[in-house]
């Protein structure tokens, strides 16, 4: 059952209920040097909202990075991803994916938001409207011939996903992202499933200290990559847990998300087709 709630304020801005309580170790990226903002993106017949941010004074098309949101929706951490992606020379594109079953400020705690609304979005229309955000970016001073994708826990499940769905993507970079599970209508099919498929190189980054998503099951993937000769990668920091980049959340584990943060751009520079 919904219920009623508005999002918190903070001096950064908005973060989703369900995601209290905040730390204080929150990440506020200045917006001098970038241009930022909401905007609405076409998709099944439908408007998309959505974060975008790139760079001021940019000349030529930019490399594009779709930022795929947690289970918390386009809240104010994943909307300074996108600040922090600009800064860094990219077009950073965050789609609010649940937006046609309803809305995560709606939700108090994760239990309530996950049952209530993330269970009911299916990978399949998720992979659509990731495919018309690739659209809108190279019709929007994006550079269509450098896509890339990051996502964040149910985010990084989905960057696997998209990895093996769209051709063109050049690199993923999956943050602490479940790698197997249980397969419904929704989601017939889990990262490990794919991993035979994928199109785009994949850095995958894990807390070795995350319950929620075992060692066992990181070996697996590895395995299923192995197996399929995919050049890509997973990293595990062994005393981060889950969402450890998450600077809002008492999970933030600072050394590992600075580190997988600087792994994340080498991993783009390295596959963006930049010549």
């Amino acid at each position: 059952m919904k219920e009623e709630h508005t999002t918190q304020n903070t001096p950064g801005g908005k973060f989703a209920p369900a995601a209290e309580p905040l730390a204080t170790t929150v990440v506020t990226t200045p917006e001098d040097a970038i241009l930022a903002g909401e905007t609405s993106v076409p998709s099944q017949g439908e408007n998309m909202p959505a974060y975008h941010a790139r760079p001021k004074n940019a000349e030529g098309p930019l490399p594009v990075v779709i930022v795929v949101q947690e289970i918390f929706g386009v809240h104010e951490h994943i909307r300074d991803v996108c600040r922090r992606l600009a800064l860094e020379g990219y077009l950073a594109v965050a789609p609010e994916l649940y937006f046609r079953q309803g809305d995560p400020n709606d939700y108090a705690d994760i239990p309530t938001l996950f049952s209530g609304l993330v269970s009911k979005v299916p990978d399949a229309q998720v992979l659509a409207d990731l495919d018309h955000v690739a659209s809108w970016a190279a019709r929007n001073g994006g550079d269509a011939h450098r896509l890339m994708a990051t996502g964040f826990c149910w985010g990084g499940r989905i960057a696997w996903l998209y990895a093996a769905h769209n051709p063109q993507l050049k690199a993923a970079v999956a943050w602490y992202g479940k790698l197997t599970g249980e397969k419904t209508l929704n989601s017939p099919n889990h990262p490990v499933d794919v991993a035979i498929n994928l199109n785009a190189p994949v850095l995958g980054l894990y807390g070795g200290q995350d319950t929620g998503i075992p060692q066992d099951t990181v070996e697996t993937m590895r395995q299923a990559l192995r197996a399929a000769n995919a050049n890509s990668e997973i990293i595990v920091y062994p005393d981060a847990g889950h969402a450890f980049n998450a600077d809002y959340r008492p999970s933030y584990h600072e050394e590992s998300a600075k580190d997988g943060w600087e792994r994340m751009l080498a991993w783009f520079a390295r596959f963006d087709g930049k010549k």
